[in-house]
């Protein structure tokens, strides 16, 4: 059944939900932000003009954006208080994934939109280094997901740009980051977002918030105690530890390897190969860096080391260093943050990040198809016949005259002699000692 425009029955429902918490100034403004949302439900991933399919359509849309009246947090109200009811329909332990995504836009004026980074381009005619510069918009976003991998919605969003961009490492030059306050750094995003998020959520004890190496901050670590939640962060800084005479990595020196996590990763050429990793935790008392320790006290947490064996060949050697205020006192509590902390990854690119097959035991795992269908009719039902057999999405094709067309859908030539189908993706599979359970796909950074 399809309501008039092509809007199904089921994205009217899930419409009227997601968008129930929505107050504008005016019920025009409400009717016309609902049948944008509906447009863009059915054209996922096309630009607005192609979505609203006709001028008038489109114009509409971009005078919404335009409106003075319309602010941001009005457009994502109702969204945040569906994320609140799924995660209080939800029982039990959830992770909140934060990450920040890059937005680039190409624009002749760069203060049209703000600049995100210079990236280098290669080399001038005189040898020297060239740098060009990109436009856009970062987003820094908290996902909060169940331990099986059902979306429940964003928590938390902070969207900025730069006027200009020097990078981190000429800023050094001139001043000593540890010295400058938190509110005065772009790193304070992280501390917002943890707020705005389990001020959200309302049960902090539940929430598990994830981070990657950019949010080892001590002043995270700080309020994620304060405010009564966990964190589970890769840490990239060897702080002072203990009694501020030595560091983390030299407690970590003297822990013997307490036990091994037997796993598979996949290079950048495709190619399995077999990993075991020596995995130490300690529990350690964290000092906060020199220039702030008059403002923030020392505090304890839980570090674990997980190190490949041996040299591999044609990559580097996995290495993750994870702190967290969760505790670790057993080899299974270990591998269950390692876990957690792989599985938040999954929201990158698979297409860049080897992959990699945790044993998934401790979380209940399931099978990637499960929650994934689940997800899709919560969030979107519309996504649910748009996915191949990998669950990886396809933009569908829209022709001049309106029609749209499925790439998927064979052709005379695909059906020809000699074709082939395109090969599913390798099960991975991971074996630990002792240990019996399922296995799922997973994605780990480049390392």
């Amino acid at each position: 059944m399809r309501k008039r425009g092509g809007e199904s029955a089921g994205t009217a429902a899930w419409i009227d939900q997601e968008l129930a918490g929505c107050e504008f100034a005016d019920v025009r403004l409400a009717k016309r932000f609902k049948t944008l949302v509906a447009r863009l439900a059915e054209g996922v991933g096309e630009s607005i003009p192609m979505a609203c399919q006709d001028w008038a359509g489109t114009k509409a849309a971009y005078r919404f954006f335009a409106n003075d009246r319309v602010s941001e947090a009005e457009i994502l109200a109702g969204h945040f208080q569906a994320t609140r009811d799924r995660f209080r329909a939800t029982p039990g332990t959830v992770l909140v994934l934060h990450d920040t995504t890059e937005l680039s836009f190409q624009r002749e004026k760069k203060q049209a939109i703000g600049v995100t980074h210079l990236p280098y381009g290669g080399k001038g005619k005189d040898g020297r280094p060239r740098l060009h510069t990109v436009c856009g918009i970062l987003l820094h976003s908290s996902l909060v997901v169940t331990l099986e991998g059902l979306p429940l919605g964003i928590a938390a969003v902070k969207a900025w740009t730069r006027k200009k961009f020097k990078g981190c490492n000429a800023l050094k030059k001139k001043i000593n980051p540890t010295r400058v306050p938190i509110e005065e750094k772009e790193s304070v995003r992280w501390l917002e977002n943890l707020r705005r998020s389990t001020a959200l959520l309302n049960e902090p004890q539940r929430c598990i918030h994830i981070g990657d190496r950019e949010s080892d901050i001590y002043e995270l670590f700080c309020e994620a105690q304060n405010i009564g939640t966990h964190f589970l962060v890769r840490t990239c800084v060897d702080r002072l530890a203990g009694d501020g005479k030595h560091t983390i990595a030299d407690e970590m020196g003297e822990v013997r390897v307490k036990g091994l996590h037997r796993i598979e990763v996949r290079d950048a050429k495709g190619d399995y190969s077999e990993a075991i990793l020596e995995i130490r935790y300690r529990r350690i008392r964290v000092l906060p860096p020199i220039g702030k320790q008059q403002r923030y006290p020392a505090t304890t947490l839980y570090v674990i080391h997980a190190q490949e064996r041996g040299a591999p060949k044609g990559r580097e050697r996995i290495e993750w260093k994870l702190i967290t205020d969760l505790p670790v006192t057993s080899r299974a509590e270990a591998i269950e943050k390692l876990t957690w902390y792989a599985f938040a990854l999954e929201d990158r690119d698979l297409s860049q990040d080897p992959e990699i097959g945790v044993q998934g035991g401790g979380l209940q795992a399931q099978n990637r198809r499960a929650p994934a269908a689940a997800a899709r009719g919560i969030l979107c039902p519309e996504l649910a016949d748009f996915l191949d057999d990998d669950d990886q999405p396809i933009r569908l094709k829209r022709t001049c005259a309106g029609r749209i067309y499925d790439p998927r859908a064979p052709t005379a030539r695909s059906l020809g002699a000699g074709s082939r189908k395109r090969p599913r993706a390798k099960e991975i599979s991971s074996i630990i000692p002792h240990q019996i359970g399922q296995t799922r796909r997973l994605s780990c950074p480049r390392y």
